[in-house]
């Protein structure tokens, strides 16, 4: 059988692209992973009861996932300029979950294109894509990890002057968008830490995936002597 080393490469980007869009995806997608957090962090204390919080927060998140075309937040109040920074948001939102997609659908044809070519990736240094995508982005994401916990604050506002860059809609004055008092920097920080803690199970999980492949393919040429 063939092998390749664009192909190698090739299957890493996607692997990596994958995991880490699809680690981002679950606490978009995971809304009881939000109401988990309601008890805990109090959020009943602002005067809604636990079922117009979860009401708030789903159309809220509908309207971020494309779900419906105007912004709402239940019986919660909000500003033009509030508003406007959920557009941004569902931008952001809707363009990761088809960069998932495509990352996905390009990632099955590629395995299944190299099935009918007979042909397969190149192992570097003895190793395969899926090993060097779990590195790759091991090593990133505990770097960046790493450095969001010393300073979460500064963190959050560097995200923010990144992803929406030249505006200042995303700071909230809670007497005109209420729905702020319902979304604590906490949050924000657990789900930050949750997308971490998923990616690095999967980055472990192809990692022990690469190592026991090699081993059965070492113990199976050994067979064939």
């Amino acid at each position: 059988m063939k092998t390749s080393k664009i192909l190698s490469v090739a299957l890493s980007l996607l692997i990596a692209l994958v995991v880490l869009t699809g680690s981002i995806a679950v606490p978009l997608l995971c809304r009881s992973f939000y109401y988990a957090h309601i008890s805990p962090l109090g959020l009943e204390a602002w005067g809604l009861s636990r079922e117009e919080i979860e009401t708030a927060y789903d159309e809220m998140m509908d309207f971020c996932l494309g779900r419906r075309e105007d912004f709402s937040a239940g019986v919660l109040a909000f500003s033009q300029s509030g508003a406007d920074h959920f557009a941004d948001v569902r931008e952001l939102f809707l363009l990761e979950l088809r960069v998932l997609i495509a990352a996905l659908v390009l990632l099955l044809g590629t395995l299944a294109l190299c099935k009918m070519k007979r042909v397969r990736p190149h192992r570097f240094l003895g190793r395969g894509p899926g090993l060097w995508a779990a590195a790759g982005l091991g090593a990133a994401f505990l770097t960046v990890g790493g450095l969001a916990a010393l300073d979460f604050d500064r963190a959050f506002v560097i995200f923010h002057s990144i992803f929406f860059p030249g505006k200042v809609n995303w700071i909230f004055d809670w007497q005109t968008d209420p729905i702020i008092l319902f979304l604590p920097q906490d949050f924000f920080r657990n789900c930050a830490l949750l997308i971490l803690a998923l990616l690095l199970l999967w980055c472990a999980v192809l990692i022990a995936g690469d190592l026991w492949a090699g081993r059965r393919g070492g113990i199976c040429r050994n067979c064939q002597k």
